[in-house]
């Protein structure tokens, strides 16, 4: 019964904070629900007891994002936009509240259940993170070499987009430079 909760709960998060990273207009709200995203994310490990991949996603992912965060704030000046209003401290307060008994009730929830042992055959004398090395390099070789493939991609044409954007700055400073001298 705690599983089938907290699956809710956490599926009805991350949906939450995916949509916000879609809807958003703001890049810095964007990028904070995406990390926020991430880190529910993790909690689906922790249900399902590959703490390994649970504590990975938490700091690979939204390590990565964090990142991502620092180069948009430092490459585009997203803070121009930023206006917060409190306009009723009373949602405010009822969020904290609400949050701090959720995470109570999850907290204590598994000592007033029995504990769930995975489907998955468990093979003696092997722990998670070399169960995780056997079945990640076994039976899902090609799919992990594809993700590995994609993200240098990704990290490559990252570095051109940005050397690109500093090229065209560069070339920006040098014509002003140049219209100054020529007065």
């Amino acid at each position: 019964m705690y599983e089938v909760i907290a699956f809710y709960v956490f599926a009805a998060l991350t949906i939450g904070m995916f949509s916000i990273v879609v809807m958003s207009k703001n890049a810095l709200y964007a990028m904070s629900a995406l990390a926020g995203g991430m880190i529910f994310i993790s909690g689906f490990f922790f249900i399902l007891d590959a703490d390994f991949l649970g504590v990975v996603q938490i700091t690979v992912y939204s390590g990565a994002i964090m990142a991502l965060y620092a180069f948009g704030m430092m490459f585009f000046d997203t803070t121009r936009d930023v206006s917060e209003k409190m306009r009723s401290k009373k949602i405010a307060y009822t969020l904290s509240i609400a949050s701090a008994v959720l995470l109570v009730v999850i907290f204590c929830a598994p000592f007033f259940s029995q504990k769930i042992e995975a489907l998955y055959p468990v093979i003696e004398n092997v722990g998670n993170v070399q169960m995780i090395g056997l079945v990640l390099f076994t039976k899902y070789l090609v799919p992990f070499e594809l993700a590995a493939i994609m993200l240098l991609v990704a990290m490559i044409a990252g570095i051109v987009l940005a050397s690109k954007k500093m090229d065209g700055e560069w070339e920006a400073i040098e014509d002003l430079e140049d219209a100054k001298e020529g007065r």
